[in-house]
């Protein structure tokens, strides 16, 4: 209900893939009755082919969610279930093959599963259509059934695969531990290394254990020990999800003066009270209900100053601009995720595509009906791989008279500014920071836009030359600890109006003459 997946919020969740876990109880409980209950019913053929129409059904709903509902299909068993029933299929319909070409259909298998490491990144829509690359391969390599193989049979693959499931376990705590301290890939290669190892740890000494499994009456229940472990985990479970977390004086350091601070410009505390200042109605993307709006409010747009354009960082810098061009009209049409695009967006999923689309589109149109004085550009990274000149060029083809400014990446910090802030840098007489969680890739991306635009017809605002130098960047605003962006990059209220009076008002005054 709060994030996709690989969102920044995401990675900070120290026990966020237990959701797998859960899927898959609920499909070994779920699966053997149903098999159970068919053959009452029906032959064995007949639930064959039934099992097989079924998974073939559930891997196109699998498709048609992931594009509708992308989190609900990345995390819910409907979507999810086809995939372990590929393994029942496997094991329903075996293939015969002769010994020589068995090898073939397993080369086959390892060459989809390595085929969709390589080729299939964090932004494919998932599990979506890809997902059937690494399935297939699971089955090809099940099918093939080389008992001798040196790929599944050799004395590595054959302990990672015993200690796999406690490697799960113990991989994303992990993974979120780097993401939180802000380690670099040196330490990537030590998690791997300490995911396996504690692997083998919990594997030795916990997954090996023999339960009583035999109860004679229902007061020998009291000797079986995983009931504990599920009372007392249930319990404290609902404790800190009904008080939302335990943050008491009992544990001094969710009171501390820097974990209110990280409390305060958390994500979700600044969602709910500050991104109405953002004009959120500009926005063609439904960040609540997370589906694409049929328009936006009338209100948004007004006859000639300033209009922006661009995604959620656009809104971010929106509340800064009104502030400092009160005697301006301003327009806006900012979507999630939505770079400014004279054609459409290729790159995105189709839930977000269709806000994209529909955002540039209405931006189009509107820029003939409003002849805005400036066009401002805005978004979140990767500006040296887009096509600003088309947009100039749209300006020119249509005999508009409005200056286009290109405002470059704010400063970022992963997992967050506040966090970093609170970590390492609480000191409030300190507003520069340099530090190890700051997203440096920035400054290419910086240097490639002065190269494409300083002699350009755009007018190219970089943020980095005026925030940051050889001591870092500039953190916060003010000295008070006030963040300039809430989050990994988007800028908070204060830093909003930082920017819009500090560096942008001087550099665009002329443009509004």
């Amino acid at each position: 209900m709060e994030a996709g997946y690989f969102d920044a919020a995401s990675q900070e969740k120290w026990l966020l893939h237990t959701w797998s876990l859960s899927v898959e109880w609920q499909f070994y409980i779920i699966y053997p009755l149903i098999l159970v209950l068919m053959k009452k019913f029906i032959s064995l053929n007949t639930m064959k082919l039934t099992l097989l129409v079924t998974t073939i059904f559930l891997f196109v709903f699998s498709v048609v969610a992931t594009y509708q509902w992308p989190n609900q299909a990345y995390y819910l068993l409907p979507t999810r279930a086809w995939e372990m029933m590929v393994g029942g299929v496997a094991f329903l319909y075996p293939a015969k093959f002769k010994e020589r070409n068995k090898k073939y259909v397993e080369w086959i298998g390892v060459f989809l599963i390595t085929f969709s490491y390589f080729f299939i990144s964090k932004s494919a829509p998932w599990p979506g259509y890809l997902a059937i690359f690494p399935v297939l391969g699971a089955f090809f390599i099940i099918q093939a059934d080389r008992e001798n193989s040196f790929i599944t049979s050799n004395i590595v693959f054959q302990h990672l695969g015993k200690w796999s499931y406690s490697i799960y376990l113990w991989h994303w705590p992990i993974v979120a531990a780097i993401y939180y301290y802000s380690l670099n890939n040196l330490f990537v290669y030590l998690g791997i290394m300490l995911s396996i190892f504690l692997g083998f740890v919990s594997y030795r000494y916990i997954e090996t254990i023999k339960f009583k499994k035999e109860f004679s009456s229902l007061f020998a229940f009291t000797q079986c020990k995983p009931l504990y472990f599920l009372i007392i985990t249930g319990v404290l479970g609902a404790v800190v999800f009904i008080n939302n977390g335990i943050n008491k004086p009992i544990r001094g350091m969710s009171v501390s003066p820097e974990t209110l601070y990280m409390t305060e410009y958390s994500r979700d505390n600044y969602i709910e009270n500050f991104m109405k200042l953002f004009s959120q109605e500009c926005n063609f993307f439904d960040t609540t209900e997370r589906h694409p709006k049929v328009d936006i409010a009338a209100s948004c747009i007004n006859k000639g100053g300033i209009f922006i354009w661009g995604d959620s960082h656009a809104q971010s810098l929106s509340y800064g601009i009104r502030k400092v061009f009160p005697e301006q009209n301003i327009s806006q049409i900012t979507t999630s995720t939505c770079r400014p695009l004279i054609k459409e967006d290729l790159g995105l999923d189709s839930t977000y595509k269709v806000a994209c689309d529909r955002a540039n589109d209405k931006a189009k149109k509107e820029l003939l009906n409003i002849k805005p004085k400036v066009i401002l550009l805005v978004q979140h990274i990767d500006h040296d791989k887009n096509q600003y000149n088309e947009i100039l060029a749209y300006v020119k083809k249509h005999n508009l008279k409005a200056k286009v400014v290109l405002i470059g990446p704010v400063p970022q910090w992963e997992p967050s500014l506040p966090n970093t802030i609170a970590k390492r840098h609480f000191d409030s007489n300190k507003v520069v920071i340099n530090d190890r969680s700051f997203v440096t890739p920035l400054f290419r991306i910086n240097e490639q836009l002065h190269k494409n635009y300083d002699d350009s017809d755009i007018k190219y605002i970089s943020l980095l030359d005026d925030l940051c130098n050889e001591n870092g960047c500039l953190a916060k605003v003010d000295s008070k600890n006030t963040p300039l962006v809430f989050d990994y990059g988007h800028l908070s209220v204060e830093g909003s109006l930082y920017i819009a009076k500090h560096i942008i008002r001087e550099k665009i005054i002329n443009y509004l003459q």
